[in-house]
């Protein structure tokens, strides 16, 4: 292990986004839900800089920002300046206090000034009395506002990098290729201080996305309980955006309407999805050696029965209709993943599935006008990335910001 106070050298971090598996609604009446981490991420360069000047750089919204070290030490009075105290909750005499340094007109989009206060309260929290001029680049796969925990993915990669900085946790840096990994206290500590960011952003979030986003594989959620499971395997699905927007909000509400009319219906078919859930844990789970085609077939099975519960729940959508009519005329299955009313969908791919069948569901789905990603669930969490490990295609965004 180094420490990256004693180097000279940029730092390359990954978080992963989340998908929930099963349970989503269900989950907001005490039942469980199963969220994973989605193998799209949010990578983070970090270099120290010459000068006395912090520059952020968010290429995904177009916002790059720049403070010099002096402006901002007139504030450290106002947060904690111990480098071994514990996180805590941002104050709204503090977030006051950043929405003026920030100096963000009127008019400003609400993604650029929530990532730069989460920025600058991280900055300030975690780094103390020892802020430095840094130069930050944030780069993601994930689409912001789609549901799948980019702004948790973000919020992990900066309280990972800045306590690294600050030398608050090690740098487990490794030769090669080897990305590295920070241990269990470590960890703990990022996710406490991703937290503090995400309250920033959301206010008042539930704590899933950043656990996921700095643990990775999958968590069991229910009651406000969070609990890593154990050996979960990756699984090839296809994630796909109906680019249709949705309130969260109004869902949930009318999930909660549904239920306070129909109690007798509703109560059993949420019942019925936490059974769900259960059943995906314990395949999962069960799992030592990969899944065998039998438990991939009651995986998809589940899928099905999944996504017809919540249409009867309310939270479908005729762009997610379409989405599973298209999936399922190939032999694959598909449901919503997080609050449906468009939004987002997950189609698992069995390992015996063709390429031309996946390529041929992809090209319909873009057809539909759908934004499509191949990739996997049950995704590492916060890594430290050699530079040599990086996909090429990472490599080149970073070249081009």
């Amino acid at each position: 292990m180094q420490n990256y106070v004693a180097m000279d050298k940029e730092l390359f971090i990954s978080a992963p986004g989340k998908v929930i598996l099963h349970g989503e609604h269900a989950v907001v009446h005490g039942k469980m839900a199963l969220a994973v981490g989605l193998n799209l991420r949010t990578f983070i360069q970090v270099k120290p800089h010459r000068d006395s000047t912090v520059l952020i750089n968010l290429p995904n919204i177009g916002t790059k920002l720049t403070w010099d070290v002096s402006e901002l030490q007139p504030l450290l009075t106002r947060f904690q300046g111990d480098p071994g105290h514990e996180p805590v909750s941002p104050s709204s005499e503090q977030l006051d206090l950043l929405k003026t340094c920030a100096g963000f007109p009127e008019g400003s989009k609400d993604t650029e000034r929530l990532a730069a206060l989460a920025f600058l309260y991280l900055y300030l929290s975690i780094c103390g009395r020892d802020i430095k001029g840094l130069n930050i680049v944030v780069w993601s796969q994930l689409p912001p506002g789609a549901g799948l925990g980019s702004s948790a993915a973000y919020s992990v990669c900066l309280a990972a990098a800045l306590l690294t900085v600050s030398g608050r946790i090690s740098c487990p840096v490794h030769e090669g290729t080897e990305d590295g990994r920070w241990t269990e206290t470590e960890l703990k500590l990022i996710n406490s201080w991703a937290f503090q960011g995400e309250k920033v952003i959301h206010g008042n979030p539930s704590g899933v996305d950043n656990a996921v986003a700095t643990l990775g594989g999958a968590l069991q959620y229910q009651a406000g309980q969070i609990t890593p499971m154990k050996r979960v395997p990756l699984l090839q699905i296809l994630l796909t955006n109906t680019r249709v927007p949705r309130s969260t909000k109004i869902l949930v509400s009318g999930v909660k309407d549904k239920l306070l009319k129909y109690p007798g219906i509703i109560e059993p078919v949420l019942s019925s999805i936490h059974a769900i859930s259960q059943e995906c844990q314990h395949i999962l789970e069960a799992s030592t050696s990969g899944l065998s085609m039998d438990q991939y077939s009651v995986l998809e099975e589940l899928i099905d029965i999944n996504q017809h519960h919540l249409n009867v729940i309310g939270v479908g959508h005729p762009s997610l209709d379409r989405l599973c009519q298209v999936t399922v005329l190939h032999g694959l299955h598909s449901k919503l993943t997080g609050a449906g009313g468009g939004g987002c969908a997950i189609t698992l791919l069995r390992p015996d599935v063709d390429r031309s069948v996946v390529e041929a569901a992809k090209q319909q789905l873009t057809d539909c006008g759908y934004q499509c990603w191949e990739t996997s669930i049950g995704a590492p969490g916060v890594s430290l990335h050699p530079s040599l490990s990086l996909p090429q295609d990472i490599i080149r965004a970073f070249r081009n910001v």
